[in-house]
């Protein structure tokens, strides 16, 4: 489903810092897969790299048959909307739309409208505890219930590719015990690929495989 291959990544100017060193990782259909390690060492630029936001320096991104890194900007686009289901650490809701219209966004952009695109939106909002929310705004909800936004709004076109970075890190632990099943039976039901980012030792628990990331690349923990 996915394979990585050989992912180089540095960053700065005259004297760049290498931030990944030699990835690689294969992810069958079906399997869900944490990756720890230590702040800074690049777990969130990986799922950047996976979800076609940047591009390494060397390196093969191939998902289900279609090589990210040959893409242009707008094919890459196109891809992650209708393939990738990313919640971010930092949410990107827009302040603008309710709890319910930023749900619906990926919908839209995909095209799926009328009842279908209102069941998707009831299903993820009473999946996440957010039914009472819907009409609300983001200024209006605290971190954790921007979280679940974040996390229904990833989930409602039912993605390919599922990338989850900290998703429980502003959550109490009911809501992510709550979270961490939804993420996992998503990508079972969708017969997809997921990986979770994560510092909680807990949350990395539910994936079938957990990586360690270090300065020298990808291990099993």
């Amino acid at each position: 489903m996915l394979s990585i291959s050989g992912l180089y990544k540095s960053y700065g100017g005259a004297r760049p810092r290498e931030l990944l060193h030699d990835i690689s990782l294969e992810i069958r259909r079906g399997e869900y897969v944490a990756i720890v390690g230590e702040s800074g060492i690049g777990k969130s630029t990986l799922l950047n790299l996976v979800a076609g936001l940047d591009l390494p320096d060397r390196g093969a991104i191939n998902l289900d048959g279609t090589e990210l890194t040959s893409l242009d900007d707008e094919r890459r686009t196109l891809l992650r909307r209708g393939r990738i289901g990313f919640v971010f650490q930092a949410f990107h809701l827009l302040p603008h739309l309710t709890v319910a219209q930023n749900v619906a966004l990926p919908l839209s952009l995909n095209g799926i409208e009328g009842a279908t695109a209102q069941n998707r939106i009831a299903e993820m909002l009473a999946a996440t505890g957010l039914a009472a929310a819907a009409a609300a705004y983001p200024r209006e909800l605290s971190g954790g219930e921007l979280q679940r936004v974040a996390i229904a709004r990833a989930l409602a076109h039912r993605p390919l590719l599922l990338l989850a970075d900290e998703p429980t890190g502003n959550l109490d632990a009911e809501s992510a015990t709550q979270v961490l099943h939804l993420l996992r039976e998503q990508v079972k039901r969708e017969s997809g690929a997921g990986i979770l980012v994560t510092h909680s030792v807990a949350a990395a628990a539910t994936a079938d495989r957990v990586l360690t990331l270090t300065a020298d690349g990808l291990r099993p923990r």
